[in-house]
């Protein structure tokens, strides 16, 4: 058999310490040489679980409320990073939350993106609004409101009470994939005055207390979906879920490729996220990162949490999978 001949820059290499340093001139790399491999047998755990508190968050807004104006920040927000090194933004692979306040008589201006975002609320006093698209929606404690990418979104907080809420957003996930786009509405504040009472951009609190006291329980456990109208998720790449535990109860053991953020809309409880324990009040955030197995328990009276979750992605891509 005639040995072929190397040409080009691989001209005389004989031994794999050159054929290594000449791949690099070439910009490749030898696949069987990888110091770790591109392909696993089960999903890395690299964001880890990670729980913060509303109280401080509250605290830190309150003290910023003095010295950072909404002129001066695009929007005056806490961003949750998960603490994994060299990570500034991110709470989980896909996902981001922030905690956000707007004082009393105070608006943030307009603008608009092509990640999805939606806020839990927390705290508000009467007559506070996020305006979508010219419309007003009504943010009153416990409320899910949407903003779809793209959408043009500002906040008015009309009451004499500072609001809190917190923002969740799919950021990380188009930052990774890059077709981020951002824009500053023209002219400040849209201009709204029509409120938008029935929309389902808007989850009410008290609606969706009531579907929950309608929903069947098991191990006294409810929970409910908040969804589009077609019987969707309620964003293209994020999907919504409210349980309630009721007081002593424990969730069963779960386990999913889905990224998860959870929000407490009021009660107490404690989380083992991977056996790892997060004591959680009223407006707490925790992360539960994929494949991260984990329960809740509720202490005292019954407990309700929102789920964040990117399961809608992994889905349409045929990656979630759940562990038995």
């Amino acid at each position: 058999m005639t040995q072929m001949q190397h040409p080009g820059r691989f001209a005389g290499v004989t031994t794999l310490d050159q054929l290594y340093e000449k791949l690099k001139d070439v910009k490749m790399g030898p696949g069987w040489n990888k110091p770790e491999p591109s392909l696993y047998p089960a999903p890395k755990k690299t964001f880890v679980p990670a729980h913060w508190s509303y109280k401080d968050a509250r605290a830190a807004l309150s003290i910023a409320g003095d010295l950072v104006s909404t002129e001066l920040a695009e929007r005056r927000n806490l961003i949750l990073a998960n603490p994994i090194p060299g990570n500034t933004y991110a709470t989980t692979r896909t996902l981001v939350a922030a905690y956000q306040m707007v004082r009393g008589h105070e608006t943030a201006r307009s603008h608009r993106h092509t990640p999805n975002a939606l806020r839990l609320v927390v705290e508000t006093g009467p007559e506070t609004y996020t305006i979508v698209q010219g419309q007003k929606f009504l943010m009153e404690p416990g409320d899910v409101l949407l903003t779809p990418n793209w959408l043009w979104h500002g906040h008015a907080n009309e009451s004499d009470s500072d609001a809190y809420w917190i923002d969740f957003l799919d950021a990380p996930l188009v930052q990774l994939l890059e077709p981020m786009f951002f824009e500053h509405f023209p002219d400040g504040v849209e201009k709204a005055t029509n409120i938008a009472h029935d929309s389902p951009m808007r989850f009410a609190w008290k609606d969706t207390k009531a579907r929950l006291a309608e929903a069947s329980r098991k191990g006294g456990v409810r929970e409910v979906s908040l969804g589009n109208p077609s019987g969707g998720p309620a964003l293209d790449s994020t999907a919504l879920y409210v349980q309630e535990v009721e007081g002593g109860a424990t969730t069963d053991r779960a386990q999913t490729t889905a990224n998860s953020i959870f929000a407490v809309i009021s009660g107490e409880g404690e989380s083992d996220i991977d056996g790892m324990p997060f004591r959680w009040s009223r407006g707490d955030v925790f992360a539960v990162p994929s494949w991260r197995p984990f329960t809740h328990t509720a202490i005292g009276g019954s407990a309700y949490l929102l789920r964040v979750t990117d399961e809608p992605v992994m889905k349409m891509l045929n990656w979630l999978r759940t562990a038995g």
